[in-house]
C-alpha cells in the first residue's frame, strides 16, 4: 500500500507540474500576441494620419491659350473655406479677366468651346449679384498687369477636391479653368459677358 501510495503521489505531483508548464506556455503565447498586435498599432496609426492628409493634396492645373502655349499655372488645395486657386500666370493680355470653372476637363483650342458652361451642379444662375446665383464655378475677376502677369489667389466656396463628393471638381467629365477676354459682370446670362475664352486648364488631368 505504501509504494501504491508514492506512486499516485508522484503521479498526481507529475500531472500538477505538466498542467501548470502548459497554463504557462498559454501566457506567453497571449503576451506575445498582444506585443504583436500593440505594435502593430503604430503602423496603423501612421496609415490613419496618411489618408487624413489626402485632404490637402494639390492637383496642378496647366493654362494654355489659343496657341497652345503655356500661360498659366493653377494650384488647387482642399480648405475648410473650400478650395483655394493659386493661379500664376504670364504672356496674358493686360487688365480685367472673367476667371470661371468649367463643366467639362476638355480644353480644345482655339475657342475652348468643349469645356462646355459653367459648372453648375445646383442650377443655379450664374453671377456673384444674381439674387439667384452664383453657380459653383463662378469666381473672382483676375487683374493681369501690364507686364501681362498675374499671381492671384481666389476661393471656390461651394466646390470640393474630394472624390465622389457632392460637387466635387474630380467628376467623370472632368473640369476645366478658363480665363476670358473680358470682366466677368457677376450678373449677366450665362457667364458675365466676360467675352471669348483665351485660356484653358483641365482639372485633374
Amino acid at each position: 500500500m505504501n509504494r501504491l501510495t508514492k506512486l499516485i503521489s508522484v503521479l498526481l505531483v507529475a500531472i500538477f507540474l505538466t498542467a501548470c508548464g502548459t497554463n504557462n506556455e498559454e501566457e506567453t503565447d497571449t503576451q506575445n500576441q498582444e506585443n504583436t498586435s500593440s505594435e502593430s498599432n503604430p503602423n496603423q496609426e501612421e496609415q490613419t494620419v496618411e489618408t487624413n492628409a489626402t485632404a490637402e493634396e494639390e492637383v496642378l492645373v496647366s493654362l494654355k491659350n489659343a496657341e497652345d502655349m503655356l500661360v498659366g499655372t493653377a494650384t488647387l488645395t482642399e480648405r475648410d473655406s473650400g478650395v483655394s486657386i493659386h493661379l500664376e500666370g504670364e504672356n496674358l493680355p493686360p487688365g480685367t479677366h472673367g476667371f470661371h470653372i468649367h463643366e467639362t476637363g476638355v480644353c480644345e483650342p482655339p475657342e475652348f468651346a468643349s469645356a462646355g458652361d459653367h459648372y453648375n451642379p445646383t442650377g443655379a444662375k450664374h453671377g456673384f449679384d444674381h439674387p439667384e446665383g452664383p453657380h459653383a464655378g463662378d469666381l473672382e475677376n483676375i487683374i493681369v498687369s501690364d507686364d501681362g502677369t498675374v499671381n492671384v489667389e481666389v476661393i471656390a466656396d461651394m466646390v470640393t477636391l474630394e472624390q465622389g463628393a457632392e460637387n466635387t471638381l474630380l467628376t467623370d467629365e472632368g473640369t476645366a479653368l478658363i480665363i476670358h477676354s473680358g470682366a466677368d459682370d457677376y450678373i449677366s446670362q450665362p457667364s458675365g459677358d466676360a467675352g471669348d475664352r483665351i485660356a484653358c486648364g483641365v482639372i485633374g488631368e
